[in-house]
């Protein structure tokens, strides 16, 4: 292969300024992937064909596919150290889990033939596209979205035939949208930010109401009325002013663009409970509850108190921004004792074993992949447990919950059961 010279400064753009790549987006076609993650589990379906007593040959129509989707923004991707071509330091991966194949046989209720072991796992996520973006970039996320959107669509009423153990046989797909964090599902669904006063992407509360009522609230919004609103926002049909528009479409703002499901992101509801009682034994530990205002200097005590105590007996190292690894320790009964030694009245300790205890009895339940096989008795005791935690924050601890409450700990309260 004779080269010559190579041209060293190959690759290097013509500006002064460094630019991006060229590329900021590489996708597969959503039907090829589809396909592709089929062809993988082939063996698992026709494994599942045979143990239902099914027989191969004559089941070619009525499967159905179950897919969960998911997109997140993964933050600082830039080449730390290395001459690379320059990326933008963003990026967001979309990508999606066959969760369960199911077949209609002989005009009875479908059959599930083949269900995802692990669906959390990285293993069963295949990748769909992955983009050169900021999260927050609303006009460039739904501009490289929407031929993904555009294929999902003409997929939903579509069928998929595939050749699975060497027979044409045709599939439906089902699109259920869960694996979105909280921002993520606001930009998708066109609501407001998280510091919103409307406080829930599954339910109209405002952060004032669901203060009061920590419990009693159940799920209504849809993608659907979401557009409708968005409808009622962008023309004001009745002359509104903005505050009184505003409160109709309940914090729709935006045009929604992709449907998502109700859904509770485990992680972020650790961390947001986690960084709440975290507050809280600061509180504890410089009684809040007997005074009005306490300076910083204070506050600052009480927290390198706490910082301390867990440090020196738990080995557990302050962070600056509460992460899942912290949030899983300290909301621990070793913790809580721990904190219990700093709290001055055995009243105000019992009080906090207790949220704790409550806390440890919920947190299964959304963290289980399959909470009604894996912890049936802590499903049908949650809203119990969670309307006591709710009295106990609400009498004990209510300096912290007045007209205030964090959007993850309204929705672990109020919607875990119904989701």
């Amino acid at each position: 292969c004779s080269v010559g010279i190579i041209n060293g400064l190959s690759g290097w753009t013509s500006s002064v300024d460094d630019s991006p790549a060229d590329t900021i987006t590489r996708r597969f076609r959503y039907d090829v992937a589809i396909v592709s993650a089929l062809k993988d589990l082939e063996e698992d379906i026709m494994e599942g064909l045979r143990d239902n007593g099914l027989e191969d040959s004559t089941c070619t129509l009525g499967f159905s596919i179950l897919i969960k989707e998911s997109c997140d923004g993964m933050g600082d991707v830039s080449e730390k150290h290395g001459g690379g071509p320059l990326v933008p330091e963003k990026a967001v991966r979309f990508s999606f889990t066959i969760m369960s194949v199911s077949v209609k046989a002989g005009g009875e209720k479908d059959k599930v033939i083949f269900t995802e072991p692990k669906p959390n796992s990285e293993l069963s996520c295949k990748p769909l596209s992955l983009m050169f973006v900021d999260e927050s970039d609303h006009e460039t996320l739904t501009a490289i979205m929407s031929p993904i959107i555009a294929e999902r669509d003409a997929m939903k009423n579509s069928r998929l035939i595939v050749s699975i153990g060497g027979l044409p046989r045709s599939f439906r797909i089902h699109f259920r949208g869960t694996g979105y964090d909280e921002k993520m599902v606001r930009e998708m669904e066109g609501l407001e930010a998280a510091g919103s006063t409307y406080i829930c992407t599954l339910c109209d509360s405002s952060r004032v109401e669901a203060s009061e009522n920590m419990v009693l609230h159940s799920i209504t919004r849809s993608h659907n009325e979401n557009l409708e609103r968005y409808e009622i926002w962008r023309t004001n049909p009745f002359s509104e002013s903005v505050d009184e528009l505003r409160d109709r479409v309940k914090g729709v703002s935006a045009k929604a663009f992709m449907e998502t499901h109700p859904t509770l992101d485990a992680l972020h509801c650790e961390i947001g409970i986690a960084t709440e009682f975290y507050k809280i034994f600061q509180d504890e530990i410089g009684e809040v509850y007997q005074k009005v205002n306490p300076s910083r200097e204070e506050r600052r005590g009480w927290r390198a108190a706490l910082d301390k105590q867990l440090r020196k007996s738990m080995k557990l190292k302050p962070v600056m921004r509460m992460n899942g690894n912290y949030a899983r320790r300290l909301m621990s009964l070793e913790a809580v004792e721990l904190v219990c030694e700093l709290v001055p009245t055995e009243e105000r300790r019992e009080a906090l074993r207790e949220l704790m205890t409550l806390y440890l009895q919920m947190k299964p339940v959304w963290r289980a992949t399959c909470p009604a096989k894996e912890c049936p008795d802590q499903l049908c005791r949650y809203s119990f447990n969670s309307q006591r935690f709710a009295e106990v924050l609400s009498s004990t601890f209510k300096y912290r919950y007045n007209k205030k409450i964090t959007n993850y700990l309204h929705k672990t309260l109020a919607h875990v059961p119904e989701i």
